[in-house]
């Protein structure tokens, strides 16, 4: 595998990132109504790489009065470990009514490189404030930049689309903040398919997420497999890049 993470690939790929600077990127929608964001529930997915097992992806989701609290841990195993070590921790903080990420964290181990970083979105004032710090070198990194309104986040993102409507052959488009930049991602529901995991066999709604620009345009696709039902739970998500596909299967959903 490249020196990027399984993880940060998925989520980046998911978003498929950055629109041009001084493009209009269209407010969130909130959730629809009678949707809920779990107020507790943790979601284990097997990550595959081509043909082989590459590590696990841990998600948990925590309610605090009006806010969502995700974490996600995400590290290689087995083979892959040995050649190419990943630790990821994401953490996100968003409004369980609007879907508005308020703060999203990374925590990256990848091979030799490590860096910490903590975006913080101040709607009241209309910026986004980064701070990144290179635990190797001890660089560290500042920026602000302004943003239109609310926006989701690479983490959020993915489960965010869940609190929307979706019909065959219709689109919808999430705002995502990633980094400095803030990007316009449409999300198409291509169809139907019956997906089987450990956990059994769902009735889905296959969503292809796109952009018109990013760091991964012209090197893959990527799918997200939504249960068709009120739910919309992330069951499959894959992305086809330029060195090799790379599929999360959900394989643990507990209430806890």
């Amino acid at each position: 595998m490249k020196t990027r993470s399984i993880a940060v690939n998925i989520l980046c790929a998911l978003t498929l990132a950055a629109t041009a600077l001084g493009q209009q990127v269209p407010l969130l929608t909130p959730p629809r109504v009678g949707f809920s964001f779990p107020q507790k529930q943790t979601l284990t997915y097997t990550v595959d790489w081509r043909v082989f097992s590459a590590g696990t992806a841990v998600l948990h989701f925590e309610a605090t009065g009006d806010q969502e609290h995700i974490t996600s841990n995400a590290d290689t195993v087995g083979a892959i470990n040995m050649l190419f070590h990943v630790s990821d921790h994401f953490q996100s903080v968003f409004d369980r009514t609007k879907g508005c990420t308020y703060e999203f964290d990374k925590q990256t181990v990848e091979g030799r490189r490590q860096v910490n970083s903590t975006l913080k979105l101040d709607y009241a004032q209309g910026k986004s404030v980064l701070d990144e710090k290179n635990m190797v070198s001890g660089k560290t990194k500042h920026a602000e930049s302004g943003v239109p309104g609310c926006l989701t986040d690479l983490l959020t993102g993915v489960f965010y689309a869940s609190s929307q409507q979706m019909e065959l052959g219709k689109t919808f488009v999430i705002p995502v903040v990633d980094a400095m930049r803030n990007v316009a991602v449409t999300m198409k529901v291509e169809g139907r398919e019956q997906i089987k995991t450990s956990l059994g066999t769902f009735k889905t709604l296959r969503v292809q997420p796109t952009a018109d620009a990013g760091v991964v345009k012209n090197r893959g696709n990527i799918w997200i497999w939504y249960t068709d039902d009120e739910r919309h739970l992330p069951v499959q998500m894959r992305a086809r890049l330029f060195w090799g596909t790379i599929t999360f299967r959900l394989t643990g959903n507990d209430n806890k």
